[in-house]
């Protein structure tokens, strides 16, 4: 075969590998081999905090979410048939449990048992937070399932953030909502918390799930720590378990949200004698217990004001999408 001939069929070869519909490259292919010493050895440039969201319902799919490596946080619905024994095994194998409470949203969808709305009385609304609480073991701290409409309202979340503090639990928002006070009550209660960045897998494809990963690392780069919150679906746990090991070529650190917490909260330690933070008026709670925390500050590590509200328009309307009820699988 003349030479000529050769590099055409070559370019040719070429063309045809890269047609749409075969395999897309994994953004972290060109991390395959571990990073150097010095450089694995060196500080983290930045830190991703990784919430897999709506654990409950399907054991098949959670467990390859406690499968994943590294440390990875696990959001669990209460009430569920495979709440416990999957927050059981994700705390063996070194993941970090929170309870994933279901809060009312703007469209009326059904929250299962032990759902929190504004139409419960303080005492009923304190019981079923409670009763959440106490059915997934391991907890360290809670964020929000749904809730576009419960975490827009000061006085509910008052008393959500009330109990938080009394058991020393954190909050994560999962900002289903641009209007979210969730943040900003948690705060006045001197609760640690962080807030969302990104949503990972609204759309199901890999190609999708690199993308907004891709957007995750970038913003974490640029700010210092970006949190992704993920879901249960098998597209997501076979990209991240490519990417995860990938993220020390970058220079991120994966972290715990508990970690993220005590780091902060060591730079960012309130005086003794700061003045008080101004709380909702509620006669049974005592502003006392305002300083009693895990000693991880107060402060928003991570705040994205979203361009509408829930399915609203541009980046509200791909984030919220995860406005979902889990389908239950035997499996």
């Amino acid at each position: 075969m003349n030479p000529e001939r050769l590099t055409t069929l070559l370019a040719l070869l070429i063309a045809l590998l890269a047609l749409p519909g075969q395999a897309a490259p994994h953004w972290a292919d060109a991390c395959q081999s571990p990073p150097p010493t010095a450089f694995a050895a060196s500080q983290p440039r930045a830190t991703v905090v990784l919430i897999i969201d709506d654990i409950g319902h399907q054991w098949r799919n959670g467990m390859a979410m406690v499968e994943l490596p590294g440390k990875v946080n696990l959001a669990v619905l209460p009430h569920t048939p495979h709440g416990r024994d999957l927050a059981e095994a994700g705390f063996a194998a070194g993941k970090e449990i929170l309870l994933h409470a279901p809060m009312s949203n703007h469209r009326g969808m059904a929250l299962g048992h032990g759902g929190l709305t504004p139409t419960l009385a303080r005492d009923d609304f304190d019981r079923a937070l409670t009763a959440a609480i106490e059915d997934i073991p391991h907890l360290r701290g809670v964020n929000n399932h749904m809730g576009s409409e419960l975490t827009e309202m000061p006085l509910q979340m008052g008393w959500v953030m009330q109990t938080l503090l009394r058991r020393e639990l954190y909050f994560v928002d999962s900002r289903t909502t641009s209007d979210s006070v969730a943040a900003r009550t948690a705060a006045a209660y001197n609760v640690p918390h962080l807030s969302r960045t990104v949503f990972l897998d609204n759309e199901r494809s890999a190609e999708a799930i690199g993308q907004h990963f891709e957007e995750l690392v970038t913003l974490a780069e640029q700010r210092g720590l970006a949190v992704g919150i993920g879901h249960p679906y098998r597209e997501t746990a076979d990209f991240l378990q490519q990417a995860i090991p990938a993220l020390a070529c970058r220079g991120i650190a994966l972290a715990l949200v508990s970690e993220v917490l005590e780091e902060q909260g060591s730079r960012t330690a309130l005086a003794a004698d700061a003045k008080p933070a101004t709380l909702p008026s509620e006669a049974d709670f005592d502003p006392a217990l305002g300083h009693i925390g895990l000693g991880f500050g107060h402060s928003v590590l991570t705040e994205v004001e979203d361009a509408g509200g829930e399915h609203g328009v541009g980046t509200a309307e791909r984030n919220a999408l995860h406005e979902v009820i889990e389908i239950p699988d035997a499996t």
